[in-house]
């Protein structure tokens, strides 16, 4: 039988609440989790399903199940590189040239379908949800919520500025070491183009350089850098830096040289947050992928 998802002992604090009032004081539920665990009567007070106007006492239980949810993408076998998992996330180091969730122009071969696929061999049904996305040819830690509870904490926690992001990113020439912030606002300056650029009436963005290190070779002079999000608009970090003059290596939509890799030399690496259910702090890091090891080993031995 399926365990409660959350349980609670009441305390004198809650004596004579409504099981509707407990709920709201205890829980750091959305107003639309809420409103499922009622409808679908998931709501426990000592073993009976409860009514929100139910009064509890010290002593009493409360016991909370959270709705069964699916996904419906066809299962795909394709590898993947999990980092963590638990019952409520799942942490992958993504790797380039997958796309995450299936679109128009690629309806299957993603993500989405690899961790269908891996689901159902654990014998497991939840609903796939991406906290975050990365980009096709951008690799690093891709997080999935397993249940709209962890979705919604972490996503929360993103709107407050509390996850931690950071990036890798090679770019050609030295970028200027007085440079610690990018403060432009990002927008689409059509809705038929996939590029994004740097608009007056755009949306803020700030991406903040955490570490710069240049790499003078024969075959010219590269810089390693270390970024944060302080925002999570599209391509924010690739638009920031070919603005300024210094496109990612590889990124051929926004002026990168391609002729070293084919893809942008972009890696998501570090990813920090509150566990939705322990409410402890995490910290997670995926390895780079070989091929930008590979390249960054060439360009340091010229």
């Amino acid at each position: 039988m399926k365990k409660p998802k959350f349980k609670l002992k009441i305390d004198a604090s809650l004596d004579g609440l409504e099981v509707r009032q407990v709920i709201r004081r205890s829980f750091d539920f959305s107003s639309r989790l809420r409103t499922k665990l009622k409808m679908q009567q998931l709501i426990f007070h000592n073993g009976k399903k409860a009514q929100g106007w139910h009064k509890v006492k010290t002593g009493d239980e409360i016991d909370i199940f959270l709705p069964n949810e699916s996904s419906s993408f066809p299962p795909m076998d394709m590898k993947l590189n999990i980092i963590y998992e638990d019952d409520d996330i799942l942490l992958i180091n993504k790797i380039p040239g997958i796309t995450v969730h299936p679109t128009k122009g690629c309806p299957d071969g993603t993500y989405a379908n690899a961790i269908m696929k891996h689901m159902l061999d654990k014998n497991e049904q939840y609903k796939i949800r991406f906290i975050n996305r990365l980009d096709t040819d951008t690799s690093g830690l891709l997080l999935v919520g397993k249940n709209s509870y962890a979705q919604d904490c972490i996503s929360k926690q993103m709107r407050e500025n509390l996850v931690h992001k950071e990036y890798k990113a090679l770019v050609h020439g030295f970028f200027p070491q007085n440079i610690k912030s990018i403060d432009f606002p990002i927008g689409r300056p059509s809705p038929n183009e996939i590029r994004r650029c740097v608009m007056e009436n755009g949306s803020p963005s700030r991406t903040v350089i955490c570490e710069n290190s240049h790499i003078s070779t024969d075959n010219g002079d590269f810089s390693l850098l270390q970024v944060k999000l302080d925002t999570g608009r599209t391509h924010q970090i690739r638009v920031h830096l070919s603005h300024l003059g210094y496109p990612i290596v590889g990124d051929w939509l926004y002026g990168g040289d391609t002729s070293v890799i084919n893809r942008q030399v972009l890696h998501a690496y570090f990813l920090s947050f509150i566990h939705p259910y322990t409410k402890k702090h995490v910290e997670f890091f995926a390895d780079l992928p070989e091929d930008i090891s590979v390249l960054l080993d060439n360009i340091s031995h010229k």
